[in-house]
């Protein structure tokens, strides 16, 4: 990180574990305000462990995770609910309420979590849709109703309708083709950079990072081994790296394949 660039995310030596498995193991990574950072790695090495510790479903047994210079590990429910009025997120899969409409879902954040009255929270849920090029036909439908890139959109829609500082994408385009894959993350650049916000994303798509990280950092085996800017990771030097980055076999991680 430049040394002007100031971090709106800090994790120090981060460690948790279940029962005897490791999985993180001393994860140390900085998101600089404004920017956005992509963690790469595969399955299984703790992307997602990383994302649940900094949203609190998750509590780390070491370390620490300071989001605008407060340490949020351990904080209590009502201190960490306001930290969390700064975030946005775009789970894996949308992961849409079945039961809400469309618009319902992208203003279930400002009804539920800041208490707007419906109707004002449906204008700005039309609103948020129309940024992700879904007219207004699409708000009362149910999610069901909606093809994979549609509730990705939502998604989306849901993620900024409160204007976050902070927004979270896990594994933004998986499921999608890679058209409609490139759609999601021309509009995750375009929202983001309109709304100033700063983002993490995980996700093993790497024309998905290429495209939206200013800087990447990978994973593996519990530790970031490797954080840059998204221009040099094709010369990082590091092996694990490069095998993971071009995807190839031989390299020195090694997949647990077994025959069937």
């Amino acid at each position: 990180m430049m040394a002007n660039e100031t971090p709106k995310i800090a994790i120090q030596n981060l460690h948790k574990q279940f029962g005897e498995k490791v999985v993180l193991d001393g994860v140390d990574l900085l998101v600089p305000e404004g920017q956005s950072v992509v963690i790469i790695g595969g399955s299984g090495t703790g992307k997602s462990v990383l994302l649940k510790n900094i949203l609190g479903l998750l509590s780390p047994e070491k370390g620490s995770i300071t989001i605008d210079d407060q340490d949020v590990v351990g904080m209590d429910w009502p201190e960490r609910e306001r930290i969390l009025q700064k975030v946005g997120m775009l789970f894996q899969n949308a992961a849409l309420f079945d039961s809400l409409t469309v618009w319902e879902n992208v203003a279930f954040g400002l009804i539920e979590g800041r208490g707007m009255k419906r109707k004002e929270a449906q204008e700005i849920a039309y609103d948020k849709l129309a940024d992700v090029g879904l007219g207004p036909e699409i708000a009362p439908l149910s999610p069901a109703e909606l093809s994979g890139g549609m509730r990705k959109r939502v998604g989306l829609a849901r993620a900024i309708a409160t204007d976050p500082e902070i927004i979270f994408f896990d594994e933004p385009t998986t499921g999608l083709d890679p058209i409609m894959g490139d759609v999601i993350n021309d509009l995750i650049v375009d929202r983001v950079k309109h709304l100033g916000a700063t983002t993490l994303t995980i996700t093993h798509d790497m024309a998905s990072a290429r495209k939206i990280a200013d800087k990447i950092a990978m994973i593996y085996q519990g530790k970031i081994i490797w954080a840059g800017p998204v221009s040099e990771i094709d010369e990082s030097g590091n092996d694990f790296v490069d095998q993971f980055i071009h995807g190839r076999a031989e390299g020195p991680i090694q997949m647990d394949v077994r025959a069937g």
